[in-house]
């Protein structure tokens, strides 16, 4: 008697037999397949998509940045020395570092220094709590500052220093300065300054919204001692060119005093390709450990389903051994029935993760970011997880006996 042959074709028309017989069923059972594969290809292209946007704005803005600090023991320079280490043409010097844009230097004058700042001069008119910046010309187009109304004051103010100001948005808010055609005052101290800019938005350090800058040398003039006694230190910011930023930090505090650049602390920003990684890396676990979470449930869910259909489908496995079938033969059938039904639902589950991404990338206006590894390699996580999933069923159907099917 020859030996039962179970070609391979055979395999694949009984597995496909099975899947159709009962569509809604692998529809169902497929559903953990597609949700698990859609998920992890959705995740790690969002996770590439978004990656390229994040960079894109730290190169963009934070890369563009260097902030220059006086070292605090500066504060206890001898009394023949000047407190201050930032020089009075700092801007210039900056300046002339190839890749800076434009420099400015900026402090906050203590506020019982300065006093209460009202918008009139009027007997009882109530103060306010509003920020004093002593800052150089260069501070605004440091910060990228867009002016609402008025200009912000020049070299020549501040070398004659001007009593002038510029309002941060809500500072004027609240200070009561609407136009500036007017010429409004504000009284710091009871000292008046002519308001002649109102700053409407910057990119950095939106603290300088909510209050008042003046040319530092006129707050050097008006209040020497807070500035020098227990104030905040005098610190740089620097725009530079896109790229320029960690060439420029190693320059900068030679360029500002060759003569002790030891007196500042350059801050460089972070390397964004670096940056990049590390967010990547970041949100790549985190959501794919969510991914893995929503694909172990749909094997389960293929495991359950199998086993389901092996005993419901006893009687056949009876009479396949019954006719000579071996129990490889039992246990391959339902090994590639379970197979297919996964490698069907990583297709389905691909195509939703790849439209999801498009979908995404277009909302936000991004461009999207498909990883071919990923996208190729999806379907194929199915067949494995949908094979993996049917390892118990299949053997449990091949180590039914003929006999004792027919009796169930």
């Amino acid at each position: 008697m020859k030996p039962p042959r179970f070609t391979l074709r055979d395999l694949v028309a009984e597995a496909l037999a099975g899947v159709l017989q009962r569509p809604s069923r692998t529809l169902l059972t497929m559903l953990g397949v597609v949700l698990g594969v859609g998920t992890v290809v959705a995740v790690l292209g969002l996770t590439a998509t978004a990656t390229g946007q994040i960079s894109t704005r730290f190169t963009a803005l934070a890369a563009t940045e260097v902030s220059v600090e006086q070292e605090p023991s500066r504060s206890g320079a001898a009394a023949s020395e000047p407190s201050e280490a930032f020089p009075d043409d700092s801007d210039e010097r900056a300046a002339r570092v190839r890749g800076v844009v434009s420099a400015g230097v900026w402090q906050v004058v203590p506020e019982q220094g300065v006093g209460p700042v009202t918008g009139v001069a009027l007997p009882g008119a109530p103060a306010q709590q509003v920020t004093v910046y002593a800052a150089s010309s260069g501070l605004a187009p440091a910060l990228r500052a867009r002016l609402a109304q008025g200009r912000s004051f020049d070299r020549g103010m501040e070398d004659r220093a001007d009593r002038v100001a510029v309002l941060g948005a809500g500072a004027a808010r609240r200070l009561g300065v609407r136009r500036l055609d007017t010429q409004p005052v504000v009284h710091l101290g009871g000292v008046p300054f002519t308001v002649i800019g109102v700053i409407a938005d910057v990119e950095r350090r939106a603290e300088v919204l909510s209050g008042v800058v003046v040319p530092r040398t006129t707050a050097r003039e008006l209040w020497s001692d807070a500035l020098s006694g227990g104030g905040s230190e005098p610190k740089m910011v620097v725009d530079t060119e896109l790229g320029a930023a960690r060439v420029v930090a190693e320059q900068l505090a030679l360029a500002l005093r060759p003569d002790a650049p030891g007196l500042f602390s350059v801050v460089a920003p972070p390397d964004p390709r670096s940056l990049r990684d590390s967010v990547a890396d970041d949100l790549g676990s985190l959501f794919l450990v969510l991914a893995m979470v929503c694909l172990i449930i749909g094997t389960v869910g293929i495991a359950n389903t199998t086993l389901v259909s092996v005993l419901e489908r006893t009687g056949e496995i009876g009479l396949r051994r019954a006719l000579g079938a071996r129990r490889r033969h039992v246990a391959a059938q339902f090994l590639t029935e379970s197979a297919l039904v996964g490698a069907l639902g990583g297709l389905v589950g691909t195509s939703g993760g790849v439209i999801a991404i498009v979908l995404v990338a277009v909302v936000n206006d991004w461009t999207p970011v498909l990883p071919t590894a990923v996208v190729l390699g999806a379907p194929l996580l199915g067949a494995v997880t949908g094979l993996g999933a049917g390892l118990h069923p299949a053997a449990r159907a091949a180590g039914i006996p003929p006999v004792e099917a027919f009796r169930r």
